[in-house]
């Protein structure tokens, strides 16, 4: 039976990446409720630490697991480095004897402990003593209910985390609040929502990127480019070198590393850093969710049984995010660079033949379970091969956006 994770970010008040929590990604005969939380958080700490590795997973982040008062009680968070893990106590658990005596303990041992879906009750400050870190849940949560818990909270040593948090006007509300970290997906959305002119310097950008996507260019303009830009050479050196590709010689030529690459991944490669230094003034897991979105859905398009072009997708994915991070209509970006018509209409309209990729993509990212599985079904991509293609996605975006 497969065990399907997914990770989402957490950021604290300057939009930079603190953690990520780890989440069990329940389709339908994985669903949490038909699983239990019990078993949920075994299999996800199993595949995490045992099958793929820690790192592979969270790039070195603390990661945020969810803990049911069974997993508490029984001290299975102590099997794991208290360095490596947050234990997010579920809203569930009750402050009995057994549950304060094991967090206690897991205090002791230095874990950090946090509250999930908190709802002030003052049968809980057994709990709230030991916490050091709480979640509000945005969605369901009134802000004037978030304000009265905190005025509560006052006296004890807390950080305030908000999560669910999926636009500008949330985020800035929640930091009023005092909250220090900072949940959910309103940083890949428009900060601004109007219509503004692109600066000359991003126009300049998409000019070259435009210029690299052109399907004429060839090998030789190709390394012109790169050469002619020191910090492109540089970092194309940097990672066909890394440990991504296991290679036992260096590379340490251009055109030796388009050759060994192949145009069309280097091509993606500058493409990635150039949409990369247009977003310099955005949380960089924007651009890093865009790196994840583009293999995953190339990664879909591989696995599908219709017949669907995994280069297409791989734009479609990496553009996907373009008009957050420039915070113009994503028509206006879309029509500076040569992309598909079906790429177009995915993008622009939502339309298409490859719209159920994106669609597929997203509603993983989300846990939107059922629309995920229809989407799937859509795209004919077998669910069981789902958790492979995110984890390779991953562990390629951890690559490219470290160079």
């Amino acid at each position: 039976m497969e065990t399907t994770i997914a990770r989402q970010p957490i950021f604290n008040t300057h939009k930079k990446l603190f953690a990520y929590e780890l989440l069990y990604r329940g389709l339908e005969e994985l669903s949490l409720a038909l699983v239990g939380g019990d078993r949920a958080t075994s299999a996800l700490l199993t595949s995490s630490f045992l099958t793929e590795g820690l790192e592979k997973i969270s790039n070195n982040r603390p990661c945020f697991v969810n803990f049911t008062e069974e997993l508490l009680v029984q001290n299975v968070a102590a099997n794991f480095p208290c360095d490596k893990i947050v234990v997010e106590i579920l809203e569930d658990v009750q402050p009995t004897p057994a549950v304060i005596a094991a967090c206690k303990q897991l205090k002791k041992q230095g874990y950090t402990l946090a509250l999930d879906d908190f709802v002030y009750g003052r049968n809980l400050i057994p709990l709230i003593e030991l916490a050091d870190i709480i979640k509000f849940d945005f969605r369901l949560t009134p802000i004037k209910e978030i304000g009265k818990a905190l005025g509560s909270l006052a006296p004890y040593n807390i950080e305030f985390l908000a999560e669910k948090v999926e636009t500008y006007a949330e985020f800035h509300q929640a930091l009023g609040l005092g909250c220090k970290y900072f949940q959910g997906y309103f940083f890949a959305k428009p900060e601004v929502m109007q219509i503004k002119e692109l600066a000359a310097s991003t126009i300049t950008l998409l000019g070259l990127v435009a210029e690299v996507n052109r399907p004429s260019v060839e090998k030789k303009r190709l390394t012109e480019l790169i050469s002619a830009d020191v910090s492109l050479s540089y970092k194309l050196l940097r990672y066909i070198n890394s440990a991504y590709f296991s290679r036992v010689s260096k590379i340490d030529s251009i055109s030796h590393a388009i050759a060994f690459l192949g145009e069309n991944e280097v091509k993606r490669f500058i493409t990635m850093l150039v949409i990369s230094q247009m977003a310099s003034n955005k949380p960089t897991e924007l651009v890093h969710l865009a790196a994840i979105r583009a293999k995953f859905c190339e990664g879909l398009a591989k696995a599908s049984r219709k017949a669907a072009n995994p280069e297409e997708l791989f734009m479609l994915g990496l553009f996907s995010l373009l008009h957050a991070m420039l915070d113009v209509s994503i028509v206006e970006v879309i029509n500076k660079i040569p992309v598909s018509n079906d790429v177009f209409l995915a993008l622009t309209r939502q339309e298409g033949p490859l719209t159920k990729f994106l669609e597929t993509v997203i509603a993983y990212e989300k846990r939107a379970g059922d629309t995920c599985c229809k989407s799937l079904n859509s795209i004919e991509v077998p669910e069981e091969k789902v958790t492979g293609i995110y984890l390779a996605a991953v562990s390629y975006a951890d690559t490219l956006t470290s160079m």
